[in-house]
């Protein structure tokens, strides 16, 4: 494991502990029967009843969970020992179709055995990942014949974007085709911004949005919808405010139109 990676590992463990407390997560109502995916994911992917899915880079595993109520087998990986620990403990707490596995994403096919219907990623993924066209092999080695990839993820040029600038003056903040390794000190996690991160540094990638596409067909994957969608998956920009659909939007008013989500739905051939 490389330095990056070792506190990267750190930061999401710790993230994890104050993830599993917060408002943001909610855990207890998801524990009532609550279901956290969005409508994207719900209409691209349909009905999953009977499916095999693999969701990389799952977090504490409330979207795989979330999967399984919807009938399908799940297996979850992410590189957080604590977050796959909590993951396990939450599945058997529900009597879900689940399990699953800590590892780095690269690692996984020597890891993990089988051939899925289904794999998925969301929100907040592609940043930790430095090589977009290994991450593609993996899943298209994890994918069965005919079967569907799925991701929703931050748009690129959302990731770009200052998050102090106010909607009136957007500015770049970040490289677009520089390929530096950036450095973070977050002092707070983006679900509480009250409990202090001591594991605070951490690393992260931007990929362009050709990358993305590039890595994806390279890998053989047939690309068969993209879209791209004017809200976010968290509070990036203070001038958001939550809607009704889960998302974070800009004023009513606002003249911005930015992309900053998309998501592109592939298959294997």
């Amino acid at each position: 494991m490389t330095e990056h990676q070792r506190s990267n590992v750190a930061f999401w463990n710790e993230l994890t502990d104050i993830h599993e407390t917060s408002s943001y997560y909610d855990l207890d109502s998801f524990m009532h029967g609550r279901q956290s995916l969005h409508d994207i994911e719900l209409k691209e992917l349909g009905d999953v009843h009977g499916k095999s899915l693999l969701h990389l880079q799952c977090h504490f595993g409330m979207d795989s969970l979330s999967w399984s109520r919807l009938g399908a087998s799940v297996t979850g990986v992410d590189f957080s020992d604590k977050a796959i620990r909590l993951a396990t403990r939450l599945s058997s707490e529900l009597g879900l179709d689940a399990k699953f596995v800590q590892s780095d994403i690269y690692d996984l096919p020597n890891l993990l055995k089988g051939k899925f219907d289904i794999v998925f990623t969301s929100y907040g993924v592609l940043c930790w990942l430095q090589n977009l066209h290994e991450w593609a092999k993996v899943i298209s080695h994890f994918l069965k014949n005919g079967g569907t990839f799925l991701i929703v993820e931050e748009h690129p040029l959302a990731y770009i974007l200052d998050e102090k600038c106010k909607p009136e003056e957007l500015r770049i903040g970040y490289p677009y085709f520089d390929k530096t390794t950036l450095s973070f000190n977050s002092q707070y996690s983006y679900a509480d911004s009250t409990t202090e991160v001591e594991q605070s540094v951490h690393y992260e990638w931007t990929h362009t949005l050709q990358e993305i596409l590039d890595a994806v067909i390279s890998a053989g994957l047939a690309v068969e919808s993209f879209r791209e969608y004017p809200f976010c998956m968290f509070p990036k920009f203070e001038w958001l405010s939550k809607g009704d659909d889960g998302f974070w939007h800009a004023p009513q008013n606002s003249s911005i139109a930015v992309p900053l989500l998309f998501s592109l739905k592939a298959s294997k051939r």
